[in-house]
């Protein structure tokens, strides 16, 4: 696939984490060690963190409800940014989710960022009463009814919702696999979110994930309104370890376990990846891992001019998804070594406004 070389947007880029929530304990322990993962990553300066929302397949994703989750975090965090990566608008009451989040906003002192998407494995739907072929339209009514409940116009009945929320406008990002959903989150002025991974077509089963999502970027980019600054998330999968043959090893595992359960998921028009039994340098190019000590990784994402063009950098441990005290080298490796590399620049910690004591609640100094 031959296309024209892309224009960095920025050199000066965001970082963040993500999680699905799938180390592989119980879902109490699950949120416990992924709270504990999101405070890891501010403490060493990550920009922001995302949960993945999942619906009954635990080894899909552990998160049915994404915003009590965060509101568990914010409680236990002070500066980053939560975000959700994505809320399944399709399947969700788009009143509830409208109010879930200014709710979650105040209580995060102003953190939240809201991810939104059509996503969501095909038969789970059903439980929720419509089927997956109508997600589309469906998403669009739901992010249509969000949008005009946050403006603060009056919904069915007249009510509008309290409290008021127009400045959470400006923090929705759409995630998208296509051109069409890149023009979509374009025009409407919303960030674009770029997965870590995505299907390869059967006419072009070696195509990079540079290669898919650039057209996205272009189509994004030409849709926005003038003025309105470009905000790009593109999510990569990484993990970083000190050795070399261990972070092979732990990829191994993690890859050949993913392989078991997802080669077989193939729609129409895709081409298969490979299954459990495939080299594993064969499974991390299919499952686009960038995995290894810091100066492997830096390499590998260095050669993704995608996520070059990117705004923000937002990096999961999955599909490896090695035990935790892993994740949190990781997190330390990818702050310290691997995204200066790629342009992050670590901010001086400060204490938000919302957190400095009210004059009540201050210590009188000393007479």
């Amino acid at each position: 696939m031959t296309l024209s070389t892309p224009t960095p947007l920025t050199s000066a880029k965001r970082l963040g984490f993500f999680s699905r929530l799938l180390d592989d304990v119980p879902a109490g322990e699950r949120y416990r060690l992924v709270t504990e993962q999101i405070a890891h990553a501010e403490a060493f300066g990550f920009d922001s963190a995302w949960v993945a929302q999942h619906h009954f397949h635990e080894h899909e994703g552990g998160l049915p409800s994404p915003f009590v989750f965060l509101a568990h975090v914010a409680a236990r965090t002070r500066r980053i940014r939560l975000g959700t990566g994505i809320v399944t608008l399709p399947m969700e009451n788009a009143v509830r989710v409208a109010e879930d989040a200014i709710v979650l906003d105040l209580l995060s002192g102003g953190r939240l960022e809201v991810g939104v998407g059509t996503g969501g494995t095909p038969e789970s739907f059903a439980a929720f009463g419509i089927t997956s072929d109508d997600r589309a339209n469906v998403y669009a009514r739901h992010l249509a009814l969000v949008r005009e409940a946050w403006a603060g116009r009056p919904l069915a009945g007249g009510d509008r919702l309290y409290p008021a929320a127009e400045h959470l406008l400006a923090r929705i990002w759409q995630a998208t696999f296509s051109v069409s959903g890149g023009v979509r989150a374009g025009q409407a002025g919303d960030g674009l979110m770029l997965s870590r991974t995505q299907p390869r077509s059967v006419e072009a089963p070696a195509a990079s994930l540079s290669d898919l999502q650039h057209p996205i970027i272009d189509a994004y980019l030409a849709a926005l309104p003038p003025g309105i600054t470009p905000r790009i998330v593109g999510s990569r999968s990484l993990f970083v370890a000190d050795d070399r043959e261990e972070a092979l090893h732990l990829a191994d595992v993690g890859l050949r376990r993913a392989a078991a359960r997802f080669a077989a998921a193939v729609l129409p028009g895709q081409a298969p990846r490979p299954g459990p039994q495939a080299p594993l340098a064969e499974l991390i190019a299919a499952y686009d891992v960038h995995v290894g000590t810091p100066d492997d990784v830096i390499a590998s994402l260095q050669a993704d001019t995608a996520l070059a063009r990117t705004t923000d950098i937002v990096f999961q441990v999955h599909s490896v998804d090695p035990p935790h005290e892993h994740i949190l080298r990781s997190i330390e490796l990818t702050a310290t070594q691997v995204a200066p590399a790629l342009g992050w620049v670590r901010k001086p910690v400060s204490v938000p406004s919302t957190l400095v004591p009210s004059p009540a609640e201050r210590t009188p100094e000393p007479a």
